[in-house]
């Protein structure tokens, strides 16, 4: 009993994380409406994080080893400037509906790299595929809402795919981390990577917008949002949850994301909710509820 309360728990938080993610979609758009560009966004909730980090978590600077030192700063590329930077970069070529579809089919990628590179100890239960492919087709379902047009786009639809790919090695790395690791060190080692990795950007990119811009509340407040919130705790959340719960279990939480932020969307932008969003979202949550009761503690 104490193990299921605890599982709860776990899966709880995880849910809470990826709504809170859900709702970041709005606070990015808010400050790209006043002048900031997506690198310059995840350079200053990043940086925000950071140092929110540092003050409760310095007593520990670098890794055991070189190799795990390694290991933390592809934690940073594939969580946080790679991943970024090519999500939002996509947005840029291709429509929103395809970069979701991409994106968000992460949980599958990751379920399948995790059994192939643990093929020893993690063998695949094909029921577990099927409730994870479940969960796939409801996340595909409300995703495009009755929709089913899609744009082929190379270039955005390559974008959209490495940030894919991105986030499931993110949770392969964090599946051979977390035991040796506490989850506030590790996602302290995220974001000082994330923003040391993305600086070369600006060698290509540079410019920044006025202080100015920097003075207006919305900006002030939805950069706390992100950098505090969704960055800081939602990411200190995330690796504690993968931790415990191993990565096939908690990286099948993304396939809820669309759900919380059809529901935000519908609450705050009067989008209504439509029969397949229900029918998706029923899929979802039957393919998570049979992949968790299928796969093993890793």
């Amino acid at each position: 009993m104490k193990q299921n309360n605890s599982n709860l728990l776990y899966h709880l938080v995880a849910f809470i994380t990826v709504a809170i993610w859900g709702t970041t979609f709005v606070s990015t758009k808010v400050l790209m409406l006043n002048g900031l560009s997506p690198a310059q966004i995840f350079t200053l909730r990043f940086s925000i994080a950071y140092m929110m980090m540092l003050m409760v978590n310095h007593k520990r600077m670098f890794a055991d080893s070189w190799k795990d030192e390694f290991k933390m700063a592809m934690l940073g590329i594939t969580g946080g400037s790679l991943y970024f930077l090519s999500e939002n970069e996509a947005m840029n070529y291709t429509t929103t509906t395809n970069t979701s579809l991409i994106v968000c089919s992460c949980p599958l990628f990751a379920t399948l790299l995790v059994r192939l590179v643990y093929r020893h100890s993690s063998r695949i239960n094909m029921i577990q595929l099927l409730g994870s492919l479940l969960a796939f087709v409801g996340m595909i379902i409300v995703v495009l809402n009755g929709r089913f047009v899609l744009h082929l786009s190379p270039v955005g639809d390559a974008l959209a795919f490495t940030a894919c790919m991105s986030w499931a090695v993110y949770s392969l790395l964090m599946k051979s981390v977390s035991g040796d690791y506490g989850a506030a060190f590790i996602t302290r080692k995220v974001f000082f990577y994330g923003v040391l990795t993305i600086l070369p950007y600006y060698l290509i990119i540079p410019g920044w917008p006025s202080w100015d811009v920097f003075m207006k509340p919305q900006v002030v407040g939805n950069l706390l949002f992100l950098g505090c919130l969704a960055s800081m705790i939602c990411f200190l959340t995330w690796n504690w949850c993968i931790s415990k719960l191993g990565a096939v279990k908690a990286t099948n939480w993304v396939y809820f994301n669309p759900i919380t932020t059809m529901i935000f969307a519908s609450l705050v932008l009067d989008e209504k909710i439509t029969p397949y969003f229900l029918a998706g979202a029923c899929c979802i949550l039957a393919g998570m509820y049979i992949t968790d009761r299928m796969t093993k503690a890793e």
